[in-house]
């Protein structure tokens, strides 16, 4: 079962989504999407791998930037993950690092779609538990840059198409996670 859970920076989405890995499971794999641009960065991923830690809940640790698809294709065929549950802390730190590596190319929004099209694949066909964390981005005002710009609405795509293809999604709001695709509307 796929499960997407979103929210706004600081919303509490990780910790609820590392929460419900443990109840899922009685081990994980954490899959960490983060690039380690500068020290303020590094003191976060340090901080989130001691929490990891201290939770006494049997986490294995994996970094991967850019070939999460690839990576969920092999956790999927491999049996010493069997059992685990996944979970992917963030998907739109992932998307961050693909359009940063294809900045400035005239094709880089064809580029990371490609990428997201991929993961999109992975989610869709992953049978066992997976956890994807990732950042609701469209409440905020229009970016004035045309990265910004760029990442808002790739971030947004992305998030409507790998909703699409979990059977739960969540938003989580001042750490109050709604379980929201039982009770989307759907239009016949």
């Amino acid at each position: 079962m796929a499960v997407l859970v979103t929210g706004g920076a600081r919303s509490g989405k990780s910790s609820f989504a590392e929460k419900l890995a443990m109840q899922r499971s009685k081990q994980g794999v954490y899959i960490a999407t983060s690039h380690i641009y500068d020290e303020e960065m590094r003191e976060r991923v340090e901080l989130h791998q001691q929490m990891r830690l201290q939770s006494g809940y049997p986490w294995e640790t994996r970094e991967e930037p850019y070939a999460l698809g690839a990576c969920l294709e092999l956790l999927h065929e491999s049996s010493e993950s069997e059992g685990a549950v996944v979970l992917v802390d963030c998907l739109t730190l992932w998307l961050t690092n693909w359009l940063l590596h294809y900045e400035g190319m005239s094709d880089a929004v064809q580029l990371v779609t490609k990428q997201i099209d991929e993961l999109v694949e992975a989610v869709s066909s992953y049978s066992g538990q997976l956890i994807l964390v990732t950042n609701e981005v469209g409440d905020g005002i229009v970016p004035e840059y045309p990265l910004g710009r760029q990442f808002r609405d790739l971030a947004g795509r992305m998030n409507q198409r790998v909703a699409e293809v979990c059977q739960q999604v969540f938003l989580v709001t001042v750490g109050i996670p709604i379980e929201l695709k039982s009770r989307a509307y759907v239009i016949e």
